[in-house]
């Protein structure tokens, strides 16, 4: 093993900074077949995230997936891509801005940079980045309210890759699960509501977690129970009853057996019973990305207005929302308890 050199003691200031990296999953760098095919074979090829013998799934991976769902992706990321790239690269960017203000008024003087677990910015490059301005410190806060050993674990793992390339490591925090912080289910609440006082209440509010196999489920991750318990705080802070709300899981891959009910069978169920008007909101993602613009705004609007419903409602993610952004800043000032940050 060979660790990269440092700056000699003599040649620089010991650093004594406080830094925090935000984390999100990752975007191609751009709506293209190879962009998309580089980045689904980095994502695809996380043993956290498929979770198959490597002799079995790599051949798969590199001789059918990589060679057919690219150009297939690449066409969803055309319809949600802005001026400013990816819609979860921009937000993320945005929101790592923001703290960064909110923190600063706080007199906290905590350097924040975003990075994602899959293309750029990379984990590693924005560690080096905050050590290179001086972090003797660092917080490292994946965006995922709900744990998985798919998400949050797969940060972890990019973290203590660099470390194991660093010779001299700076102290380390990894952050968790929020999926119950009050400020977090404040802000899901504060944005439904505001939706709701623009253009009315629905019949049922339909809350969209990200799928997983329900083998990891099985295995012992506690995602889907954080999911549920997100949903019941937020349905107790709008003050919904049973019946009013229901919980699905979206985005599955593959002929595995998936965490149910599905998203899409769900809303084609009620629109076939007659429901008049499903909104749909996703308090598993921070940031707007493929899987709300795309899969949710676009295609779960058609599922459900095609098998008879009359209204569909996609209530945008957190994003660059006040009452989040304090949140955030709340999560951060509890993680960095007993550092230095003035």
């Amino acid at each position: 093993m060979r660790y990269r050199p440092e700056p000699a003691p003599a040649d620089a200031p010991a650093p004594s900074g406080t830094g925090v990296l935000l984390c999100n999953l990752g975007t191609p760098e751009a709506p293209t077949t190879p962009a998309v095919r580089r980045y689904l074979a980095q994502f695809l090829g996380d043993p956290r995230i498929v979770e198959a013998p490597r002799a079995l799934w790599l051949p798969v991976l590199h001789g059918w997936v990589l060679r057919t769902r690219p150009a297939r992706s690449a066409a969803k990321y055309r319809t949600v891509w802005t001026e400013q790239g990816s819609p979860l690269l921009a937000w993320s960017k945005k929101q790592a801005s923001l703290l960064r203000g909110y923190l600063h008024e706080a007199d906290l003087r905590v350097a924040v940079r975003h990075a994602m677990c899959y293309g750029q910015p990379a984990i590693a490059q924005e560690l080096d980045a905050l050590k290179a301005q001086g972090c003797a410190r660092i917080l490292v806060l994946p965006l995922y309210p709900q744990y998985s050993a798919t998400t949050t674990a797969s940060v972890h793992d990019a973290v203590f890759a660099w470390g194991r390339t660093v010779r001299s490591l700076p102290e380390l925090r990894l952050a968790g699960a929020f999926h119950a912080h009050a400020g977090y289910v404040a802000a899901l609440a504060g944005r439904i509501r505001q939706h709701w006082q623009a253009h009315g209440r629905p019949d049922v509010l339909l809350l969209s977690f990200h799928g997983l196999p329900q083998r990891m489920a099985d295995l012992g991750d506690p995602y889907p129970q954080q999911c549920h318990e997100t949903a019941r705080l937020l349905a107790q802070a709008l003050g919904l009853r049973e019946g009013q709300y229901v919980t699905t899981f979206q985005s599955r891959f593959g002929r595995a057996k998936w965490l149910q009910p599905y998203t899409a069978p769900t809303l084609a169920r009620l629109g076939q019973a007659g429901t008049g008007r499903v909104d749909v909101a996703c308090p598993g993602f921070v940031s707007d990305c493929l899987e709300t613009l795309e899969e949710i705004a676009e295609d779960a609007r058609d599922t459900f207005l095609h098998a008879g419903g009359r209204e569909f409602h996609y209530i945008p993610a957190l994003n660059d929302d006040p009452d989040w952004i304090r949140a955030l800043v709340s999560l951060v000032q509890q993680h960095l308890q007993g550092w230095p940050a003035a």
